[in-house]
């Protein structure tokens, strides 16, 4: 009996001890991909290199120190036009493009902008752990979206992997990806007196975990080196001790608030003439207006803040409830965290209509899709149904939206004789009524 015993806990012990072996060599879940995804992934990278600006001077980068991550603040042909052609601002002045080297989009798909071994020209002014100007010393990956807006899971797959095979080519441990946020500093300005972080919001909404990513930074050594001072919201993001999700940390909105403020939107780009203010009530000012003609503090509530705007004022201009995408105003530029909801609705130059919930590819929206914000229908007219009886006595109000046949949208305030409007005319009502 007392042989047995002996047995039983020689056995028990034996399983302990295979268990914890399992445990200490189970990949974690960035080195859970099998060389063969990774071989996979590498073939369905788009090239994208020939498209670079050929004015772009390529300079050999002699070490790599860091993978940083950006959002793109910009839906995707805008993108990889920016990245590859360079931006152009409206003084007239144009960079030669080279900003990243690698674009992913929404649906997982991954663009090669730039040659790996080439410097990009994507941290700006920047610094981690003493070092500054981490574009000599780093590879850019941008995700198509906005750092106040919901990546995807498959831009999280293919950044995983991604990241994954640049760690194991320069040798780089989960402590060398940072997000473009965390690395951006800025000078002395109305919001700091000091250099301080927070230049960039730039992926800030990046969660590591998704990604793969293990243990990183606790603290921003610049910081407590003093070298900088913080910024209070990205160190809650970043650094809090707390077991706090970013998503909670985040206000996901690009809507002036109380609490969200346009420093905290659009960083050091607040008063940039690409930066643009879209008032409640329709009127539209850049960043490097608002001193003069309106005032930091004065600017309203729900005002909503576009970043990276390099086209005309007047594309912008507010055409009541009725709003179009253009180049560089995408849907979720203009409707927010409601962009996929089934009460915003996409009027597409093909003359198809969908609602938000409809829609997956939200990169290939095509410029001039219109789009109304918080309706239910459509409702069509016909001869036993007229808009008094769908819209009440609201349906002469310029927020009850009209789609003719003719493809044109109008308020009802712009309906001269309701009588003489056509069968098939579809009316869409604001979801409050």
């Amino acid at each position: 009996m007392q042989w047995l015993r002996l047995d039983f806990r020689k056995r028990l012990l034996l399983a302990a001890l295979c268990c914890l072996a399992i445990g200490l060599t189970a990949p974690s879940p960035l080195t859970a991909f099998s060389m063969a995804e990774r071989d996979r992934f590498q073939r369905t990278i788009i090239d994208y290199r020939p498209r670079l600006n050929p004015e772009y001077k390529k300079i050999e980068r002699k070490y790599t120190r860091y993978l940083i991550v950006h959002t793109s603040e910009l839906g995707l042909d805008t993108t990889l036009r920016v990245v590859s052609k360079g931006k152009q601002f409206r003084n007239g002045r144009r960079t030669d493009g080279g900003h990243t080297h690698y674009v992913i989009a929404r649906d997982g798909s991954t663009y090669r902008i730039l040659d790996k071994k080439w410097t990009a020209d994507h941290a700006g002014t920047s610094m981690w752990d003493g070092r500054s100007d981490l574009s000599q010393m780093s590879i850019g990956i941008e995700l198509v979206g906005y750092h106040y807006a919901p990546i995807t899971d498959k831009q999280y797959r293919s950044i995983g992997l991604l990241l994954r095979i640049l760690q194991d080519a320069y040798g780089l441990d989960d402590r060398a990806v940072l997000t473009h946020s965390q690395v951006a500093f800025g000078r002395p300005n109305r919001w700091h007196k000091r250099d301080h972080r927070g230049r960039k919001r730039c992926a800030k909404n990046f969660d590591r975990a998704k990604a793969g990513l293990g243990p990183t930074w606790h603290y921003d050594p610049d910081v407590r080196a003093g070298r900088l001072v913080a910024d209070a919201q990205l160190a809650e993001v970043f650094y809090s001790p707390g077991p706090r999700a970013i998503a909670s940390a985040v206000e996901e909105t690009n809507l002036i608030s109380k609490h969200n403020t346009a420093w905290l939107i659009a960083g050091e780009d607040f008063d940039s003439s690409a930066t643009v203010y879209q008032f409640p009530d329709g009127r539209v000012f850049t960043g490097d207006q608002i001193t003069e003609q309106v005032g930091w503090n004065r600017i309203p509530a729900k005002t909503v803040v576009l970043l990276n705007q390099s086209g005309s004022l007047a594309e912008l201009k507010d055409d009541g409830p009725v709003k179009t995408i253009a180049d560089g105003i995408t849907a979720w530029s203009l409707a927010g965290r409601s962009y996929n909801h089934h009460t915003t609705i996409y009027f597409l130059p093909s003359g198809r209509i969908k609602n938000g919930s409809m829609i997956s590819d939200w990169d290939d929206l095509p410029v001039s899709t219109r789009l109304i914000i918080g309706y239910n229908g459509p409702f069509p007219v016909s001869k036993d149904r007229s808009a008094y009886r769908i819209a009440g006595a609201r349906f002469k109000d310029p927020q009850t939206i009209y789609y003719l046949p003719s493809k044109e949208l109008l308020g009802g305030s712009r309906i001269e004789d309701f009588s003489r409007l056509q069968a098939g005319t579809l009316v869409f009502v604001p979801a409050a009524l």
